[in-house]
């Protein structure tokens, strides 16, 4: 599969100043050990690395834009940005997972959507973005596409509609969840995915969003309203 890089910088509206620091963000182990004689480097190092300039830059933001949130608060906010599953979200929003240089067998087993791996590629960006162009531009980079969700509320209270549909379902025996993304739409930098969400091969609700995290999300609750079902779970609360 060709990677177009110098797309992915159109598209994030950045200019790498060292190119191969992009490639190797995107360059996973099973890639490496597949293309031994061209002496590449995995993204490992660059994930270790964005780990901990994430946790920073994240943290500085959130102690300058809530003056008033106690060191509690603070804690499970910067958690809740940082933990995998919102990774994943950030890598999805920006279609990261079309980027990755994957090893033939990763592909096969449907690496590319594998969250752990999604959520590793988008720290390994941040770490090589620091590395190309420092601080100030990874705190742009957070500031254009992820600091808006936090101050949309979007970590402050989650819906988790796919764990109460799945609590639901079997509580009452109804038997087999399965969700299926069944279409992509727009342009690769404004992607919408269309998801469903069938139990027992019968489909209960549709759902689209801006990430397959969230189309799943829409269907669940589609599916809950359909049952009957009407509840919100709250993650984080801003009262410790």
């Amino acid at each position: 599969m060709a990677v177009d890089f110098f797309l992915l910088q159109k598209n994030l509206g950045i200019q790498f100043r060292n190119i191969n620091l992009l490639k190797q963000a995107f360059t996973h182990s099973s890639y490496v050990n597949e293309h031994r004689h061209r002496h590449l480097k995995d993204n490992e190092r660059l994930e270790y690395l964005g780990d901990a300039v994430l946790e920073l830059t994240v943290s500085d933001y959130i102690f300058h834009m809530f003056p008033q949130m106690k060191e509690g608060q603070m804690t499970k906010l910067r958690a809740a940005i940082v933990c995998e599953p919102s990774l994943v979200e950030f890598a999805e929003s920006l279609n990261f997972g079309d980027y990755i240089l994957l090893g033939k067998g990763e592909e096969i087993s449907g690496g590319r959507q594998r969250p752990a791996l999604l959520a590793d590629v988008f720290e390994s960006f941040i770490g090589a973005l620091y590395l190309d162009q420092g601080l100030d531009t990874v705190r742009q980079f957070l500031a254009k596409y992820v600091f808006p969700k936090v101050e949309h509320g979007d970590f402050f209270q989650i819906h988790d509609y796919k764990s109460q549909l799945q609590e639901y379902v079997q509580h009452q025996n109804l038997g087999h969840i399965h969700y299926e993304i069944v279409s992509e739409t727009g342009p690769a930098h404004d992607r919408e995915f269309h998801s469903e969400v069938k139990i027992n091969d019968k489909t209960y609700g549709h759902g689209v969003g801006k990430s397959k995290k969230e189309a799943e999300q829409r269907a669940a609750n589609q599916a809950l309203i359909q049952l009957g079902v009407n509840k919100n779970i709250h993650i984080l609360n801003q009262e410790e």
